[in-house]
């Protein structure tokens, strides 16, 4: 019974959502904290749209003891009930200095290393929302590791709070004052 009135209440709410108090983002910047097995994480994330339903993340992150990554990927956006409730699927690359745990079984030891410089390749998929100029996210982005780390495999979950700074309908406006500036250049020419 409770189940069929909480989700009866967040359908009613996603549909009731007054546009003031939802916007979407042309650029945004925020906090965004991390888990995985290892490590918990938190650092500062900055999304651009690129292309319409494209962005362009940039994710610096540590727990400032022995791992600090840097990310860079571009997402793909598909709306779920509207432009400002999607999900997104994504991939870039990374580089940081991470810890590694190397296993020995001959000898039942595991050796820890940190510092070790590392690249690797990500894969992100998660939902986001954007409410009263803020960007909320739930994301799952696998690392596939290069060179550096023992481990080829680390999944990381995280939770982004960006504040919009740009609003996606300023930044089309600017685009179009700037393709019609050049279209009036090019006939005085």
């Amino acid at each position: 019974m409770y189940k069929t009135i909480i989700a009866l209440l967040l359908f009613t709410l996603c549909f009731s959502i007054p546009q003031v108090f939802a916007q979407r983002y042309g650029n945004a910047l925020g906090l965004r904290m991390g888990s995985n097995d290892f490590s918990r994480t938190i650092g500062l994330t900055a999304q651009q749209r690129v292309f319409k339903h494209v962005t362009l993340e940039g994710i610096v992150q540590s727990d400032f003891d022995r791992n600090t990554t840097f990310h860079l990927l571009l997402e793909r956006h598909r709306p779920i009930l509207s432009k400002r409730f999607n999900y997104y699927l994504g991939a870039g690359i990374s580089s940081g200095w991470e810890e590694s745990f190397v296993k020995v079984p001959e000898a039942n030891q595991i050796i820890h290393t940190y510092g070790n410089p590392t690249t690797g390749v990500d894969l992100i998929g998660g939902i986001e929302m954007t409410v009263a100029n803020t960007v909320i996210s739930l994301d799952y982005k696998p690392n596939m590791n290069l060179s550096g780390r023992e481990e080829f495999f680390r999944g990381q979950v995280g939770i982004s709070a960006r504040m919009v700074l740009v609003k996606s309908k300023e930044q089309d406006k600017k685009r179009r004052k700037r393709e019609r500036d050049r279209r009036k250049g090019k006939r005085r020419k």
